[in-house]
């Protein structure tokens, strides 16, 4: 499986906990929709540092139960202190996407959240396991994932266009596929589910100061396979520095794809 790109430090935390505050406001109803529901289980797999898996422990209530599923142990404690500090209940598991080790057909939903474009061709291979985990006769899969045609940068120096030049080129070599959310629902149709909703939507961001993104927060990678040196680091340090001072002109618009399938 190919290595994830990015670093986890206090600001891609941070990032991570805006994405889940702008995931349940904007996908809410169809969380209840496929499972998070009082007395669900759920398998929040590849959950980062939790920030959506205490969300969802908030939906399942007290009868119910999340399991937060991640290769990454430095994102694991994360989400282990989250939750405890949410008073959630949360249960933290060591595994990758493929093969987390939860029981077959355990849970009422299992959410991917950003993962598939970060596995150089295994998209199927994880959506396939994923199947396995929910529970037959309704239990349900659920997908988010990007695509990064629709992704346009708006009034940001032209050096932090090229730093994101430079991120493609890093998931092209890894033989990633940043273009996977806009076919989730045939990742699930593969796997034996059945679509019960598919869609997308472009989100407009305004990054709130000290915010870098996924590019920035890849950095090391970046230099690891060639594509980076220290001058390029200053050059789009001081890029940032810029746009800080001026964040009101810029602009993100990034699309974002939602599907779920059920499990007869």
């Amino acid at each position: 499986m190919a290595d994830y790109a990015l670093s986890l430090s206090e600001p891609e935390i941070a990032r991570y906990r805006l994405m889940a505050e702008a995931a349940e406001r904007r996908e809410r109803e169809l969380w209840r929709a496929a499972g998070a529901v009082p007395g669900a289980r759920i398998a929040d797999v590849g959950c980062g540092p939790g920030a959506v898996s205490v969300r969802l422990a908030e939906l399942a209530g007290p009868d119910g139960a999340v399991w937060a599923v991640d290769r990454d142990e430095r994102a694991l404690a994360a989400a282990a202190a989250l939750a405890e500090g949410a008073g959630a209940a949360v249960r933290t598991v060591a595994g990758p996407a493929d093969a987390t080790g939860l029981p077959s057909g355990g849970f009422d939903l299992v959410m991917l959240r950003h993962v598939l474009a970060h596995n150089g061709g295994r998209e199927q291979a994880i959506v396939d396991h994923l199947a396995t985990l929910a529970r037959p006769g309704g239990g349900a899969v659920y997908l988010v994932d990007i695509d990064v045609r629709c992704f346009r940068l708006r009034g940001a120096p032209a050096e932090l266009q090229e730093l994101e030049e430079r991120y493609r080129e890093l998931h092209r070599r890894r033989g990633n596929d940043l273009c996977v959310g806009s076919r989730l629902d045939e990742l699930l149709v593969a796997a034996g589910l059945e679509v019960a909703a598919f869609e997308g939507h472009i989100e407009v961001v305004t990054p709130p100061s000290g915010m870098r993104g996924p590019a920035w927060a890849a950095r090391d990678a970046l230099i690891a396979e060639g594509l980076a040196g220290p001058d390029d680091l200053e050059r789009w340090e001081e890029a940032f520095r810029r746009a800080e001072r001026d964040r009101d002109a810029i602009r993100f618009f990034a699309a974002h794809f939602v599907a779920y399938g059920r499990r007869t």
